[in-house]
């Protein structure tokens, strides 16, 4: 179940040993550190202690081009991988299995409840003197803990829960799985615990470390995945109003607002909307991989969103395209759009840093062509423009804050408006947690007609949902919860072929550039990895894997 190893210790708290008690880690092999040496029994401040609690967040979700350097929709309907040998595209082609499993995060997360165990169980010996503050210490490597078993269970279902034990080398791990209402238990009575030691801010400086916010943030998405069909297939109301219940209990904190930018919550370290965020140093990471080829830089351009996704976006008047007066014109098709659109889409003509985007057969940004290339350039005539900073320019790159949003405000108003509808209906409020993020939008109108039905309005969030919290590793999760990945994803993907004329007018045509293949009597959940059941005799793999 769990890698058995020496624990491995921070570079930062390497360094800093190296430099105070140089006579003591010179008697053993630098990368190899008794945890006393951390845990010191003499350290009033918890130098080291506080370092390695700050190493195990490093194990929350990183988003960006983590799989393979393709990000997480690129198995989606939302997005292909530019190269069609990409692991990432498995998943929507069907191609995943127990011993091709390329989101395996099994090893990675229960490493990061090792960590937090080991922490736990040594940081009564360090004599904190700040008053509290150890039990806040404690609270923040909980909620940590609480995360990464959420990230097992909505990929696996129910999975062994080991409590506070650190294994030692003669230990039995061969644990059975717990069931999945045991583990959304477990999982809602940490972060209730949590909660209320756990500060509602930090200063800039700490920007970054669990707040009573991201325990309620995760609670709320907990028991949204709890009540969606896949968990509840009955429609039990109960859980839906549990589900709107945690996620107004974040709305009610009165600490977190949408950030007047769309891409705030993206490029800006610190922010209202921001409730955790997977903290990386400023880098130029994500613009070389995604950012058009055409790039003097040499961007990679390895997110190629689909039609399917574009389409998906209204009109600036907040029509959908193919609605009466919404004003789409096929042969301009970019104009006047949902504003959130420029910032999520690489479009054809499209201005990116003092240059024009050409995904014209032929152009900068796809030379080869429709259908000529299998890695070289965009398979779907666009890319991936969200998380891009425009610092810089075409020819050189300029760091910039990558904070990918693990939890952000916007998700938290769309769970409270998918709860409440389920619960009760489309009664006001659900109108008013979409409308706060459409105004934000800048829609105009951004009002959504009123008298909806349930099931109508139940389609506008699924809507709202995609094109808001796209690319954030949201889709994938929710066709899944949701139990529609079996309609989405077995039907083709689409991108656009666009033709520039002589007299360089453009023409743009709707081609095919995907298969795809979901099976929904085992895929709804990730297959158990195989070499888990070889070492696990108590191990019970998912349905029909």
């Amino acid at each position: 179940m769990m890698k058995k190893y020496i624990l491995l210790l921070p570079v930062v708290v390497m360094a800093g040993l190296v430099a105070c008690q140089k006579n003591v880690v010179e008697k053993a092999p630098l990368e190899y550190v008794n945890e006393d040496l951390v845990f010191d029994k003499l350290d009033s401040l918890g130098v080291y202690a506080e370092q390695f609690l700050y190493n195990t967040y490093s194990d929350l979700p990183q988003g960006y081009n983590r799989i393979g350097s393709n990000i997480l929709d690129a198995g989606t309907d939302d997005a292909v991988p530019s190269n069609t040998d990409d692991q990432v595209q498995y998943f929507s082609v069907g191609q995943w299995s127990p011993y091709v499993l390329p989101d395996d995060r099994w090893d990675a997360l229960y490493g990061g409840i090792r960590k937090v165990n080991i922490f736990l169980s040594k940081i009564d010996q360090v004599p904190l003197k700040t008053a509290g503050l150890k039990q806040q210490w404690k609270s923040e490597a909980r909620l940590l803990r609480a995360v990464f078993y959420f990230e097992l269970i909505k990929r696996w279902g129910g999975v062994p829960l080991i409590g506070d034990k650190v294994f030692t080398l003669n230990d039995n791990i061969s644990f059975a799985r717990n069931s999945y209402e045991a583990c959304v238990q477990y999982i809602q009575q940490e972060a209730d615990t949590v909660q209320k030691y756990l500060p509602a801010s930090y200063a800039t400086a700490y920007f970054g470390r669990a707040t009573r916010g991201a325990a309620l943030a995760l609670k709320s998405r907990l028991l949204l995945y709890a009540a969606s069909p896949i968990n509840n297939p009955a429609g039990n109301r109960e859980k839906w109003l549990s589900a709107a219940q945690a996620a107004k209990d974040v709305m009610d904190l009165g600490t977190y607002s949408l950030t007047s930018g769309i891409d705030d919550p993206f490029m800006k370290r610190k922010n209202s909307e921001v409730i955790l965020a997977y903290m990386s140093s400023p880098n130029s990471s994500v613009e070389a991989l995604n950012g058009p080829v055409g790039s003097k830089r040499g961007d990679q351009g390895k997110t190629n969103p689909t039609q399917e996704l574009a389409d998906e976006f209204e009109m600036s008047n907040g029509k959908m395209i193919a609605e009466t007066g919404a004003g789409y014109d096929a042969q301009k098709p970019y104009a006047n759009r949902d504003p959130r659109f420029y910032l999520t889409i690489f479009h054809n003509g499209m201005s990116w840093l003092g240059r024009t985007v050409e995904t014209f057969d032929g152009g900068l940004d796809r030379p080869a062509g429709f259908g000529n290339s299998n890695g070289a350039e965009t398979r779907t005539g666009y890319y991936m423009r969200k998380f891009l900073s425009t610092a810089g320019t075409a020819a050189s790159y300029s760091n910039a804050e990558h904070s990918f949003p693990v939890f952000r405000y916007a998700e938290i108003l769309l769970n409270y408006a998918e709860s409440r509808n389920e619960a009760d209906g489309p009664v006001k409020e659900v109108y008013d947690a979409l409308e706060l993020i459409r105004k934000r939008a800048k829609l105009n109108p951004y009002q959504l007609p009123a008298g909806l039905s349930k099931e109508q309005m139940r389609t506008r969030i699924q809507h709202e949902r995609r094109v808001e919290m796209a690319f954030e590793e949201q889709r994938f999760w929710d066709i899944r919860r949701w139990k529609i990945a079996e309609q989405v994803l077995n039907r083709p993907l689409h991108g656009v072929q666009v033709i520039k004329s002589t007299d360089n007018t453009m023409t743009y045509k709707r081609v095919e550039v995907s298969g795809t293949k979901f099976l929904p009597d085992r895929m709804y959940l990730f297959p158990i990895p195989y070499k888990e059941m070889l070492s696990n005799s108590n191990m019970h793999q998912n349905p029909n894997w």
